[in-house]
């Protein structure tokens, strides 16, 4: 009954078109007002931490990603090369990592800027194979919360510390735990990149981070990234299925090869140290989950609709107007409902888990009050009309971010 693709259709959060293509789901006007919600939220989150946004295109030259290494060892999960004119091939990335260390190098760097934290809610693209796309859980096309930190030595456990805490404060104000804290690992083969000095120098790091930011994991071995060791944040579905929702990862590798360099105080150049991280994941993997936890019910501040506004009848046209434009005025999402019974409209707003009904009958509107009706089961309270938009606006405020670094 919590599967997320029942609830998606049933709840009208997304669609998947023939059409499309597999993995290449459609966020329908519910799924893309909840989605919009978290990201706003998400975006107010990092920059209260000091990330600066930016915007970056979903596709670059060839040579970019022979640079990054992701052509020798991701190829098999990239899409095919497009020849544009001339000598011109451009690849759809299948991560932001190489654009955001262009933001890096886009002018010269002083010790006195860094940490630079750099954040971007960017597409990214993953030839997955069909048999393993479903819903929003597996997909090609990726929304993904990405930011990338690039530091001095000496602040990297600091910076990888502080990224788990922030990721836990986005977990809490979301309505989730994840089910566990993973530290990945080398394994054999040749996948990744050979300086065992360069690994074992991440790994210790990664170590010392969960250790400051009182962090329990356990480790996987052959689970890191071609490029170094990782923290994944690991979810379970409602079929006991385990997935990866976002990661923290300690990189040395990529700074090298794009030659990025900074002014120390001595006027030395420099490498930095450059830390991916996600606070959510993709857009896709995590609304999969939320929709799972919550069974469709999200919380108030990221439910596609938050208020439906009902007049008992057609005399209290007029007034329920009125209050719904004053609530989405205070950016409140509503909707309203005229049609049927009031007894049905109730029914359909519960089908539809809208967190609040305010009901307008004659004697609300003789006494300019709102009948609220809560969701949660708490008791049906008749308020003054600015009350009650009072007490919808605070309820449906997005969680204060706990602090900033």
């Amino acid at each position: 009954m919590r599967d997320h693709h029942r609830l998606g259709r049933e709840l009208e959060l997304f669609h998947s078109a023939p059409l499309v293509g597999a993995g290449l789901p459609i966020w329908l006007p519910n799924g893309a007002a909840a989605r919009h919600a978290v990201e706003s939220y998400l975006h107010e989150l990092e920059r209260r931490h000091g990330y600066q946004h930016v915007y970056s295109p979903p596709m670059a030259k060839r040579e970019m990603y022979e640079r990054s290494g992701h052509l020798a060892h991701f190829a098999d999960d990239m899409f095919p090369p497009m020849r544009v004119s001339g000598d011109d091939v451009l690849i759809l990335r299948p991560s932001l990592c190489p654009h955001h260390a262009m933001v890096f190098a886009a002018r010269g760097r002083s010790y006195r800027e860094l940490p630079l934290r750099i954040g971007e809610l960017g597409g990214q693209y993953r030839a997955e194979r069909s048999g393993v796309l479903g819903g929003l859980s597996r997909v090609r096309a990726i929304s993904l919360n990405d930011g990338h930190l690039f530091c001095a030595p000496e602040q990297v456990v600091d910076e990888v510390a502080e990224a788990l805490r922030l990721m836990r404060e986005a977990h809490r104000a979301l309505g989730f735990e994840p089910s566990s804290f993973r530290l990945s690992l080398r394994g054999e083969g040749g996948k990744y990149v050979d300086d065992p000095a360069m690994w074992d120098k991440a790994e210790g790091i990664l170590r010392e981070a969960l250790k400051a930011a009182e962090v329990s994991y356990v480790e996987a071995a052959g689970e890191a990234a071609f490029y170094g060791p990782k923290i994944d944040v690991q979810l379970l579905d409602v079929a006991g299925r385990e997935s990866t929702l976002a990661t923290v990862q300690v990189d040395y590798f990529m700074p090298a090869r794009f030659n990025l360099s900074y002014v120390d105080a001595d006027g030395k150049a420099r490498r930095p140290v450059m830390v991916h991280r996600s606070a959510a994941g993709s857009m896709e993997r995590l609304f999969a989950h939320l929709i799972e936890v919550h069974e469709g019910a999200f919380p108030a501040w990221y439910a596609p609709m938050q208020v439906a506004v009902l007049p008992i009848a057609a005399a209290q046209d007029a007034a329920a107007g009125a209050f719904a434009g004053r609530c989405r005025r205070a950016g409140l999402r509503v909707d309203e409902s005229r049609s049927g019974s009031l007894a049905a409209r109730v029914r359909e707003a519960a089908r539809r888990k809208i967190p609040f009904v305010a009901v307008l009958g004659q004697q609300e509107v003789d006494d300019g009050s709102i009948s609220l009706r809560y969701r949660d089961g708490g008791a049906q309270e008749v308020l003054p009309v600015d009350a009650a938009l009072a007490e919808l606006r605070r309820r449906c405020h997005w969680p204060e971010p706990e602090g900033d670094s």
